[in-house]
């Protein structure tokens, strides 16, 4: 369920990304000698964001485990799937008061600002320290992630959870390098609308996932898990 879920979140969420990452990934300074060098520096920069978020995965995979330890990821898993349908309902409320868009513009400008001598240069390793950089950039879809990285309870699975859903925002976002803004603002806006329903999907799943239903898949008996994991 984990993977599924990371992997779904990344390749709808990548057209939330457009916004956030699109003006980064349309300015990447790309070898443009032939289309083999264009795709191969597009691919480093993306997974240079995904080992990012392959590397915070295992932070709060980490993080995971010790709620693990001290007997609380049942609650954790509950907290999270809570917070999760919260995200996409207090923006719908508060909208008026909250210009996200301005934020978003904000810190795009100032990484490219501060990494204004990488974009200067056309090489494979300024791409890649792009890429890098480019994963530090605060989004609430990669919060939303990060989220599920905390449920998977270990460090290794949390990476890994991470990294599945940084290859899913890869398909998009290599496009968007290599051709320009091509998706249309009607079809993004059509599936934005689809992104808040996903969070939510995912934030109910958590939530009974820390019910202990014994569902296999959807809501498997923690306890049990734990016991095996222990050789108990």
């Amino acid at each position: 369920m984990e993977i599924i879920s990371a992997l779904t979140l990344g390749l709808i969420g990548s057209f939330h990304c457009i916004g956030m990452c699109g003006p980064i990934a349309i300015a990447l300074p790309l070898k443009n000698q032939s289309w083999l060098e264009r795709i191969i520096s597009a691919l480093l920069y993306n997974l240079g964001r995904t080992v990012t978020y392959g590397i915070m995965g295992a932070v709060f995979g980490l993080l995971g485990k010790g709620f693990q330890l001290i007997g609380i990821q049942q609650w954790v898993s509950i907290i999270m799937g809570i917070i999760m349908i919260l995200s996409v309902i207090f923006p719908i409320i508060f909208r008026k008061y909250i210009n996200a868009d301005g934020f978003v513009t904000k810190w795009v400008s100032k990484l490219i600002s501060t990494l204004r001598k990488l974009f200067s240069k056309r090489s494979y390793i300024s791409l890649w320290v792009i890429g890098l950089m480019n994963g530090l950039l605060p989004c609430g879809l990669v919060y939303m992630a990060l989220a599920g990285a905390i449920v998977s309870g270990n460090s290794a699975n949390g990476a890994i959870y991470m990294v599945v859903f940084g290859l899913g925002t890869i398909p998009i976002m290599l496009s968007i390098s290599l051709l320009g803004n091509i998706v249309s603002i009607q079809f993004r806006n059509k599936v934005r609308k689809i992104i808040p329903i996903v969070i939510i999907i995912i934030g109910i799943l958590f939530i009974l996932r820390g019910m202990n239903l014994g569902i296999k898949f959807v809501s498997p008996d923690m306890d049990k898990h734990q016991t095996v994991e222990m050789g108990v």
